[in-house]
């Protein structure tokens, strides 16, 4: 019982929720290795740190021995999951879902075992049901059913437009699982209804029910939203090193110990030993600094990583900025409307002023072009004269 309370520390670890954890402890003391499920829909071609938390955790299984099944929805990427959305999302077409599905199996495998990791496609065994499959599929399960779930639910009493294959899509999740015979399925928590279907499902098709594991949402760089690129509050895992490096360390002393919880692969006894250093007055930016060194060493590698640390210190440090500077989130646009909007000038003219006459710095070097534009995803360190900093991070506008 030692090795399985040992077990269910690191797999509770960060999650949100597990269901059922009486009936995964059971499944444990079989001692047989569990098949672990997560599924992506490939509907952009590059991962960010967000998608990373439920990589993670199937890392974690896959480190408790346990078998990792990593589902491409390449059929069900094509439907386009409701999840979260007030309007039906457009569906990709099956070019579009196998170029990106290429670029995800290159990236997972920085983080995944490739020699322990099983990839499956479920265009496999869902394109075989054919018309009277999915018919029959569609039976095990009723429209209220289906209006119990809280964006179906929003949608319906607000007289929007629900699509009949919007249905389909939970319930070809669902079958994902009885295809997969999955004990364990990890998902965000705005899964929930979907991973719950595939319990459903699977007990209507005389299986052992999978206990469901919900990873919450990771915050982006603003430490409010979900990180998006729509919102440009995200670090990318194919970003170059520095870009990771810098952003990690523009997070602030909250959010780091969240990055740490979801990203980091620390064992907890080490994380809780850095907050009682923290305690204990050391400052955050070097607990932070190790934290951004592991994230860009996973993703390139470590020779890497000690690069981007030399340069962050070239830049920011020896650069005699302070190390606690306020932080903001502005929209993207030219250099003298952020600065403004960042609370460093008073007004545009007296941010042309101030760079006609040398006094801003962008990342610790003089700003000479009036017309620089910022871009978002990026986040700067913008000094006006010598006393004015903003450590500021860019979204779309």
């Amino acid at each position: 019982m030692n090795d399985i309370n040992a077990q269910l520390e690191l797999i509770k670890r960060g999650a949100d929720e597990l269901l059922i954890e009486a009936e995964l402890i059971e499944k444990l003391k079989t001692g047989r290795p569990l098949r672990i499920k997560a599924g992506f829909d490939p509907t952009a071609p590059d991962l960010h740190l967000g998608h990373t938390v439920l990589i993670n955790k199937l890392r974690h299984f896959q480190d408790l021995g346990h078998h990792i099944m990593f589902l491409i929805g390449d059929f069900t990427g094509m439907i386009g999951d409701p999840s979260g959305k007030n309007t039906t999302r457009p569906p990709l077409s099956r070019e579009q879902v196998l170029e990106n599905a290429k670029t995800y199996q290159a990236q997972i495998f920085k983080i995944l075992d490739p020699e322990k990791t099983e990839i499956c496609f479920n265009s496999t065994w869902i394109s075989e049901l054919g018309a009277a499959g999915m018919i029959k599929l569609a039976a095990h399960y009723t429209v209220a059913r289906m209006l119990e779930r809280d964006d179906f639910s929003k949608r319906y009493g607000n007289n929007q437009p629900i699509a009949v294959h919007e249905f389909l899509y939970p319930l070809c999740q669902g079958y994902d699982s009885v295809a997969m015979k999955s004990d364990v399925e990890v998902g965000g928590t705005d899964q929930r209804f979907n991973l719950l279907v595939g319990r459903e499902l699977q007990k209507q098709y005389g299986q052992s029910p999978q206990c469901v594991l919900t990873m919450p949402l990771l915050e982006g760089l603003d430490g409010v939203n979900k990180m998006s690129k729509s919102l440009g509050n995200y670090i990318g895992i194919a970003e170059a090193p520095n870009e990771i490096f810098g952003k990690v360390m523009s997070v602030s002393d909250d959010l780091m110990w969240r990055y740490y919880d979801l990203l980091s692969f620390r064992t907890n006894s080490e994380i809780s030993q850095f907050k009682a250093d923290l305690a204990g007055g050391r400052n955050p930016r070097d607990i932070k600094v190790l934290l951004a060194q592991e994230l860009v060493a996973r993703f390139h590698s470590q020779q890497a990583a000690e690069a981007a640390l030399a340069d962050f210190e070239a830049r920011f440090q020896r650069g005699a900025m302070p190390d606690e500077m306020p932080e903001v989130t502005v929209p993207a646009g030219g250099v003298a409307q952020v600065l403004k909007q960042a609370g460093l000038v008073a007004s545009t003219s007296e941010a042309m002023r101030q760079i006609e006459g040398g006094g801003v710095r962008l990342n610790g070097e003089k700003v000479a072009d009036k017309a620089l534009q910022l871009v978002a995803g990026d986040t700067v360190v913008l000094q006006v004269g010598k006393r004015k900093f903003a450590r500021v991070t860019l979204v779309v506008a």
